[in-house]
């Protein structure tokens, strides 16, 4: 089952109190990009975010589950709970990396 674009909406909408957001289709799902970083997969309507070791500490109650097939193990965010998926999020962004695209080399 896909995700929903009115429930990406409404995560968005949550996290753009704090936060520049924004989304992108992926294979029936989304991710959601804090401030250009991917940081929240959305998949059958439940917002997904890394298991790390800066966000256990804030998250080890919350349940977790696959986002997909194949995909490690997850927190499930409460979005309602909007102090602790800040301090997450808060937590996790600095550990995100985004590598960059390779130049060709022209001659």
């Amino acid at each position: 089952m896909a995700s929903s674009l009115d429930y990406v909406q409404y995560l968005e909408e949550k996290l753009s109190l704090f936060y520049r957001v924004t989304y992108r289709k992926m294979f029936g799902e989304y991710m959601i990009y804090i401030e250009d970083k991917p940081t929240i997969l959305v998949c059958d309507d439940q917002a997904y975010l890394k298991i790390h070791p800066v966000t256990t500490p804030i998250l080890a109650q919350n349940e977790t589950g696959y986002p997909y097939k194949g995909a490690k193990l997850h927190y499930l965010l409460d979005i309602d709970d909007l102090t602790r998926t800040k301090e997450a999020i808060d937590a996790l962004w600095p550990e995100i990396v985004v590598k960059q695209k390779k130049k060709k080399n022209t001659i």
